[in-house]
């Protein structure tokens, strides 16, 4: 386009690009002429260019180059960036797990972002938003029969220092569907475990007879709560449970942090009815198949095995895609 005459400003809208994008690849790649007074900028050729920045790319420090030319490391990664592991995650199991091969979480963003590692970046998790405030009536205050604040807890459960200690809260579907169906989750806090089942509304025997359920295959020794109406049969659960602050959910931050996990199989507005049961299990295990930073880079399901915290194996560990 240069050559028949063309601007820049219409070979950057044709390419789709910035005007200032064309601007530096041209300055950067054109020809130099040697002079005996130097050198001086000569016209822009695009077999020239394309040498130039294949020269200049080979002889670089381009960090994801090594992924690009090893297709063993290549196929790792792809594998486990498509069931949502992140670069970091990737970087940190290869190197506990003593594969033959290494890449730092650094190359593997480099490589993402090269135009090799563009096709896999729809994979990389997106931080989600700040959110905004609630605006009108606060939520009603549920009287919590025989209630103990979380100051009472004993030190295993206010801390993670000691197995068995959970959180547990309920996920629902959005107002707009009309559907009454939720999924009570409970979490681990030193493993890092989530677990969750489908429940057909949110009254106290459903959550109830779900934190039963869940808690077959687990030494659950405490429970930490919200103060919402489907906790006030507490007690007959036969569990020491302790309750947050009210509107204080920060202080059962890891649930939360794992219903915001679950969100990103199960968005937010919409009716968890439809989500069939083999759904909501496949979700789970890809969450505690997923190795954590905390955890050394184990997942959080080899450290509740290795600590004896599961009474029979029920979950199985799920399939990589490739």
């Amino acid at each position: 386009m240069l050559n028949t005459g063309h601007k820049q400003t219409e070979i950057a809208k044709v390419l789709k690009v910035d005007k200032s994008t064309i601007s530096r690849e041209i300055k950067r790649n054109r020809r130099k002429i040697r002079t005996k007074k130097g050198t001086k900028e000569g016209n822009y050729e695009a077999d020239i260019a394309g040498h130039k920045a294949y020269v200049r790319r080979k002889y670089s420090k381009y960090q994801g180059k090594q992924i690009n030319e090893n297709r063993e490391l290549q196929r790792y990664i792809i594998e486990r960036l498509e069931i949502e592991w992140s670069p970091d995650e990737i970087s940190g199991r290869m190197k506990k797990d003593k594969e033959p091969f290494y890449a730092s979480k650094t190359a593997i963003y480099e490589w993402l972002y090269s135009a090799w590692g563009q096709p896999w970046c729809q994979y990389l998790l997106k931080k989600r938003r700040n959110r905004k405030k609630r605006k009108g009536k606060k939520t009603k205050r549920t009287l919590i029969p025989n209630r103990k604040g979380i100051e009472e807890r004993p030190m295993g459960a206010s801390n993670k220092s000691r197995y068995g200690h959970y959180e547990s809260d309920t996920m629902v579907s959005g107002k707009k569907t009309g559907s009454k169906t939720a999924l009570s989750v409970v979490y681990e806090k030193k493993a890092r475990y989530i677990d969750g089942i489908k429940i057909p509304d949110l009254k106290p025997a459903s959550h109830n007879n779900a934190l039963r359920t869940l808690g077959e295959d687990k030494n659950i020794k405490s429970f930490t709560m919200d103060n919402g109406i489907e906790n006030t049969l507490h007690e007959d659960l036969g569990i020491p449970t302790f309750f947050c602050d009210p509107y204080s959910s920060w202080q059962k931050g890891g649930v939360e942090h794992g219903i915001g996990m679950i969100r990103r199989y199960i968005p937010k507005g919409s009716d968890i009815a439809e989500y069939p049961d083999w759904y909501i299990s496949m979700v789970i295990d890809i969450l505690n198949n997923k190795p954590r930073k905390s955890l050394g880079y184990k997942t959080p399901r080899e450290v509740m095995i290795e600590n004896n915290q599961l009474v029979d194996n029920k979950k199985t560990e799920v399939a990589l895609r490739g």
